[in-house]
């Protein structure tokens, strides 16, 4: 699996402080969602104070710059670029030092005007110090400040402008403004520690700070908090059709969070038992790819009766980002990340469930792996429909040409990889795994359909 998740945020209000180590912690539970760059910003005292760098969460803060960073609000990123590269320049959040004051920035998503806005920006003048979207973002808001009598009246006029995917944390001197795009496609919630007032990308985060999830951030809408005061401005959620990333439930969320009302974990255990219901095969064990493939290959177990085992064991002091281009690197980062458990598999037909196909190149390696620990059979099913178009919304799925799905036949694909039998999660199965979620989905890699125009 070579998809990357594309970024977290974690806002926090609190008037006891201590923002920044919340922050943190809250960080920590997003790790999954970007392990490239992150970064904490806050605010004491209306003096805006901030730290980023490349790499991990535990790597980029210690102890001291916590304390340094100690205010009543703060905002968190994690990073997976998805445009604008690795540049230790691009860590997020942005922070800007402008006429009408300071603002910091925190984006999750992709926009698709970005080559018109920055084209437009720049020859009003403007000169940028990163290569990200995030940073349009930013500049866009600073403008409309100029114009505007609050900041949150300055972020309503800046996202008229915007076309695509963001879900914003935006901090000034004295509030705290959380925002997703009128399609709603990456995620944001709200919840509340007290007297706290908090942002996460997922609720996992919130759980693991002692936070009670409140509700989704709807689309179009934009919350602001002021000291003890929380507004919602709802003028941009005239025209919103919920189109969350249904890849959230597949691969990118962590299995405890909750995304519009349905249990990630039960969305990945209804579409194993949709595939052993679609893909049924006679076998004698039920293995997952860790991790996301777990919950799946848990759901075809239950469905099958075929006995479920821990068929491969992950090395967890290896983080996505230690896999690196091309095909013989990729392939020697997969035999140090993944172990087969021979007890498990050997003399044994073997189901094995992995969130997604896309290369090829990564399954055809456990494939082998497999075979040499002794599987006599090995049957592969995809939680997944075929990718057969690229993302335009912030997650890291390669261009057709690259996509295998694009090239080959599932037969063909079967071959390349070596399995003895493969099967994908169909479309309308795809729309079933999340019955309880109370959003609409935006399934473009699937289909090649986008709910808005990418051109």
């Amino acid at each position: 699996m070579s998809i990357h998740e594309e970024c977290g945020l974690f806002g926090i209000w609190d008037p006891k402080g201590d923002c920044a180590r919340t922050a943190y912690y809250g960080l920590y539970a997003l790790q999954h969602r970007g392990q490239e760059a992150c970064g904490i910003a806050a605010i004491n005292d209306r003096e805006l104070s901030y730290h980023k760098d490349v790499g991990l969460v535990g790597e980029v803060f210690d102890p001291d710059t916590l304390d340094r960073l100690n205010g009543t609000m703060a905002v968190g990123h994690v990073r997976y670029a998805t445009t604008g590269g690795g540049r230790r320049e691009n860590a997020q959040p942005l922070t800007l030092n402008y006429v009408k004051g300071t603002l910091a920035v925190a984006h999750n998503g992709n926009l698709v005007n970005t080559k018109q806005l920055r084209t437009a920006f720049e020859y009003r003048g403007a000169i940028f110090q990163t290569t990200t979207d995030s940073e349009l973002i930013a500049y866009a808001i600073a403008q409309e400040r100029l114009r505007c009598a609050s900041v949150e009246e300055a972020v309503c006029q800046a996202v008229k402008g915007l076309r695509g995917a963001y879900s914003l944390l935006v901090m000034s001197p004295q509030k705290l403004i959380a925002l997703r795009d009128p399609w709603g496609f990456r995620p944001l919630c709200m919840g509340r520690r007290g007297e706290a007032v908090l942002f996460a990308s997922e609720s996992c985060a919130l759980n693991a700070v002692g936070a009670e999830f409140v509700r989704e951030v709807e689309p179009g809408e934009i919350v602001v908090v002021e000291g003890d005061q929380v507004t919602s401005i709802r003028e941009n959620c005239e025209n919103a059709a919920s189109h969350l990333c249904i890849f959230e439930y597949i691969y990118f969320a962590r299995p405890d969070s909750v995304l519009c009302g349905q249990s990630v974990h039960q969305a990945r255990r209804n579409a194993g038992r949709l595939l052993a219901q679609a893909c049924p095969v006679e076998a004698d064990v039920v293995i997952g790819v860790p991790d996301s493939g777990l919950d799946a290959a848990m759901g075809y177990a239950e469905k099958s009766g075929i006995p479920y085992g821990v068929g491969l064991v992950k090395n967890r002091y290896i983080g996505r980002t230690f896999i690196t281009p091309g095909q013989q690197s990729r392939e020697q980062a997969v035999r140090i990340k993944l172990g087969p458990l021979k007890s498990c598999v050997e003399g044994r037909r073997v189901v094995m469930i992995d969130d997604s196909i896309v290369r090829g190149t990564t399954s055809r390696q456990i494939v082998t792996l497999l075979r040499l620990a002794g599987a006599t059979e090995i049957h592969m099913r995809s939680s997944a429909p075929p990718f057969i178009a690229p993302c335009h919304f912030g997650t890291d799925i390669p261009d057709r040409e690259n996509l295998i799905a694009c090239r080959y036949s599932v037969e063909e694909i079967r071959q390349l990889i070596g399995a003895d039998s493969l099967g994908f999660l169909s479309l309308e199965d795809l729309h079933r795994i999340a019955p309880d979620a109370a959003c609409g989905f935006c399934d473009g890699c699937f289909t090649g359909t986008y709910p808005l125009s990418c051109s």
